[in-house]
């Protein structure tokens, strides 16, 4: 997306939730969104196998009734 086409973005998702937004605001959030859109697209291009995956690896410990 462009600048433009995120700071659309921003403003409008804020009238969808209810969150009121000043024009100044809206601007920090599209400029932190578009850069994390780049750290997610570099992370995207890295290569890895199925064997490097750590997500199948977390197992949580199983429910206990009463235990906190």
């Amino acid at each position: 997306m462009t600048d433009d086409e995120t700071l659309r973005y921003v403003q409008a998702s804020a009238v969808a939730v209810g969150l009121p937004l000043e024009a100044t605001q809206a601007k920090r959030v599209a400029a932190h969104l578009q850069r994390t859109s780049v750290l997610a697209d570099l992370l995207d291009a890295f290569p890895l196998g199925d064997a490097e995956e750590l997500a199948e690896i977390y197992c949580p410990a199983p429910y206990r009734a009463g235990v906190a």
